[in-house]
């Protein structure tokens, strides 16, 4: 097996667990579109950066969503990191008080728009649930 298989492979594994197993189809269209920049996003920032030991998942989660938040204008990225903070096991709460911290520092725009895009995320996830318990 090649070292860049085994990047690539480590970077999806992580992805998988942060995302679940619905991130195979989101990196599909990537993958047919730009097949270097979709190995690009699975190998440095999942296999190089977020497997490294020196945070937790969690933590690395809470810190993708305060940079996030901070740019102001990358809000689908800000979706798919608030789902996956949730998914690892961070709370709405930390969520929303991540946001609120970055306010004084981002500003309130960047705090608001973070503030639609998480009840955005918020609401989806209550839709879903409800779907699979009915």
């Amino acid at each position: 097996m090649s070292m860049e298989k085994t990047r690539y492979e480590l970077g999806l594994a992580t992805m998988r667990k942060m995302f679940g197993p619905d991130v195979d189809s989101a990196l599909k269209g990537l993958e047919d579109s730009s097949p270097d920049l979709a190995r690009c996003l699975v190998e440095f920032p999942f296999a190089d950066v977020y497997s490294r030991p020196g945070l937790d998942m969690n933590t690395r989660e809470m810190l993708t969503i305060a940079a996030l938040t901070v740019l102001g204008y990358p809000q689908a990225e800000l979706k798919d990191h608030i789902r996956g903070a949730l998914h690892i096991g961070c709370t709405r709460d930390q969520v929303l008080e991540i946001i609120l911290q970055m306010a004084v520092y981002a500003g309130f725009p960047a705090a608001l728009e973070a503030v639609k895009t998480a009840t955005v995320v918020f609401s989806e996830i209550d839709t879903n649930t409800a779907k699979k318990e009915s």
